[in-house]
């Protein structure tokens, strides 16, 4: 008779033989139903076209990887089978994920440069330009790498007198990025620092991936300070030469872009100094012939010609002036005596002149014209050419004319 086994011990039996005989798997399949759970634990299906498989990939290994996992990647799992008892169905316990034609870093990068592009941290509009003569230069790199002997070296050939600050760190491994993100911070703190070099000598992409993480990109974006990154070599391109505000292709072309050449700042003084000497000889050379074209005029050579000129001009003018005043009096004096003659020719002196007399009332002043403005004791005032006789009326005798109409 068969033996009748509880569910735990058939359980139990099948994962003894499940997980005995698939200790360890590598599983291709498409993810979907991709959940991070609160824990940190991921759990995902891999599918193809004919079946799926449960995947869990345990804080402990999830924490390691580079890259985002998302629905619709196609994906190597690799780890063991296992049975989940307390469900009664296997899954696959994953170790490490590979993305199926690409490199797990290659991917971390993809997928990070599509997140920050779109945030704009690599826009051309945010950089900041270099100071043309920096004081003091914050070095961010390995103390005993290639890259700071090449930076050092290049600095010191073109400007000596450059005051270079070293903040040592990793730059690699798991603590490269943390110390990358601390010397990040601290370059601003320090006194008169107005430039900040984040790199290193050339490697593998694993040997790189400091400068490929989000927080170090995130800190180069966040300095005050302008960034010269210089990662590498020149086909070396990380996410810390994108973000950055300069790229140098190699440490010693970072040494050559943040300092001038002092041979160079030289020779342009001197070639500035030739030019400005060259300049001053030519104003003094047009000065001196405008002022010999100047001096050659009549007017400075003879300067009373033209005072005498414009004096006889004055008394010719004077001249003209008293003429035509002369000539303005005698025809005014002209028009007066006519005017006066015609006034005297109605003057009642004229009259008087005659053998008239003029007759007035003394009471009234009025001018006598007729009879009949005066009566008998009226006061007459007689005018004559040489004085006036007063007299008193006696008679009044009207024209017998006037009888004979009246």
């Amino acid at each position: 008779m068969t033996e009748i086994l509880t569910v735990a011990q058939l359980t139990r039996q099948l994962k003894d033989c499940l997980e005995g005989n698939f200790p360890f798997v590598a599983v291709q399949g498409e993810v979907s139903s991709c959940t991070y759970a609160a824990s940190g634990h991921l759990y995902f299906t891999l599918k193809d076209e004919q079946a799926q498989l449960r995947v869990v990939m345990w804080k402990r290994a999830a924490s390691r990887l580079k890259f985002e996992i998302t629905d619709g990647m196609e994906m190597v799992a690799v780890g063991s089978i296992e049975l989940y008892a307390a469900r009664g169905a296997y899954q696959l316990v994953a170790e490490e994920l590979i993305p199926h034609g690409i490199g797990p870093l290659e991917l971390a990068f993809r997928q990070l440069h599509e997140r920050l592009q779109a945030e704009g941290l690599f826009d051309p509009a945010r950089k900041r330009p270099l100071p043309r003569f920096p004081r003091r230069i914050a070095v961010i790199t390995s103390p005993t790498g290639a890259a700071i002997r090449d930076i050092l070296q290049v600095m010191t050939r073109r400007w000596p007198l450059l005051d270079v600050v070293l903040l040592p760190v990793a730059v690699q491994g798991d603590a490269a990025a943390p110390q990358i993100v601390q010397a990040l911070e601290t370059a601003p703190r320090i006194d008169g620092v107005d430039v900040v070099i984040a790199g290193r000598g050339g490697g593998s992409l694993e040997d790189l991936w400091a400068f490929n993480q989000e927080i170090v990109a995130r800190a180069i974006a966040a300095c005050p300070l302008p960034v010269v990154s210089a990662v590498g070599h020149e086909i070396d391109v990380t996410i810390a030469d994108l973000v950055a505000d300069c790229r140098a292709l190699t440490p010693s072309e970072a040494g050559e872009l943040t300092v001038p050449d002092i041979a160079e700042i030289q020779a342009h003084l001197q070639h500035m100094a030739r030019r400005l000497v060259a300049s001053l000889r030519e104003q003094s050379a047009s000065a001196r012939r405008q002022f010999d074209l100047l001096a050659s005029r009549r007017v400075l050579r003879q300067p009373y010609d033209r005072l005498q000129q414009h004096a006889q001009r004055l008394d010719e003018w004077h001249a003209q002036l008293v003429r035509a005043m002369q000539r303005r009096v005698r025809h005014e004096e002209s028009q007066v005596a006519r005017i006066a003659a015609a006034l005297n020719a109605l003057s009642p002196l004229k009259v008087l002149e005659r053998g008239y007399s003029i007759a007035e009332s003394e009471d009234t002043g009025r001018v006598l014209r007729s009879a009949s403005d005066v009566a008998t004791g009226d006061r007459l005032v007689t005018r004559l050419l040489d004085g006036r006789v007063i007299s008193q009326v006696v008679h009044v005798e009207p024209n017998e004319s006037q009888h004979t109409e009246d």
